[in-house]
């Protein structure tokens, strides 16, 4: 029997251990990462002080799942399950960032910008100290989301309505990220060295992503693995072409009128109170 997200009841405990944990290993990955020289053994450091930070709300998550038996049972269920999903959902979650960027490229030409925008960029803007970027750009989404969307959002859900519950969600995001932009070649370091307009970008395009992101994991019946590919396609799309930053800014508001279009247009789906498995 599918169960309701009522019992997922601990957003300040989630929430509190999934920064604080985090943070303690990135903010360390951050002082050795301005060390000079840079050797192998601090370049080393740097990554796996990173990738453990970013495990610490999956492993949090897990840890409050597992004791209960139904939610063990409801995180099953839904890690690979797609059951009376429509195709449509499962379209605009392969595709849908995909399209977006292209089409912010497409309006850039309109504005001057070139069009070499579209050729393939053949490596990561980014590294995570031993790690390469595109390695981050397919275990983040995964791990990520094994976090917010077996235990974050639903622990946020169960006590407001989902529009409130997906701002307050991306304005955490944001948050959560911070850290990242003070360790050295980080992609949030590099969005801060280009300039503030591009890192504001950056945590205002988490508002509307987060919209969509939700909209979709509930229109799929909770489904984890619906966040995890929507997640990915943002990070690897968005990577994949020469894309100017500015473009980006396009993009955000591309997905900002998208997201209000989606409001206006399921009303009660977004702001009802009560939650309920009749999407």
């Amino acid at each position: 029997m599918i169960m309701t997200i009522e019992k997922y009841r601990h957003p300040v405990l989630f929430y509190g251990l999934s920064t604080a944990i985090p943070w303690a290993f990135w903010f360390a990955a951050a002082y050795i990462s301005h060390i000079t020289p840079m050797n192998q053994f601090l370049a080393t450091a740097v990554g796996v002080l990173g990738v453990v930070g970013l495990f610490g709300p999956t492993l949090i998550a897990f840890w409050m799942i597992w004791p209960d038996a139904e939610l063990r049972d409801d995180l099953k269920r839904r890690l690979i399950g797609l059951k009376g999903v429509r195709p449509i959902y499962l379209i605009l979650t392969c595709f849908l960032m995909l399209t977006s960027i292209l089409l912010a490229q497409g309006i850039s030409l309109l504005l001057g910008y070139s069009a070499d925008q579209f050729s393939f960029s053949g490596m990561s803007s980014f590294s995570a100290g031993i790690f390469p970027g595109w390695f981050l750009l397919f275990l983040a989404p995964l791990v990520e989301e094994l976090a917010w969307h077996s235990y974050g959002t639903d622990c946020l859900r169960q006590r407001m309505n989902l529009l409130k519950a997906s701002l307050l969600f991306g304005v955490f995001w944001a948050l959560w990220h911070l850290p990242l932009s003070f360790i050295k070649d980080y992609y949030h370091s590099n969005v801060a060295e280009i300039g503030l307009l591009y890192s504001l970008n950056f945590a205002f395009s988490l508002i509307p992503y987060v919209i969509l992101m939700n909209w979709l994991y509930y229109k799929t019946n909770r489904s984890i693995l619906v966040a995890i590919v929507f997640h990915i396609t943002a990070g690897y799309f968005n990577e994949a072409f020469a894309t100017h930053p500015d473009s980006k800014v396009i993009q955000t508001g591309l997905l900002l009128l998208l997201a209000i279009v989606v409001i206006i247009k399921e009303k009660d789906f977004f702001l009802r109170r009560d939650y309920r498995e009749d999407n």
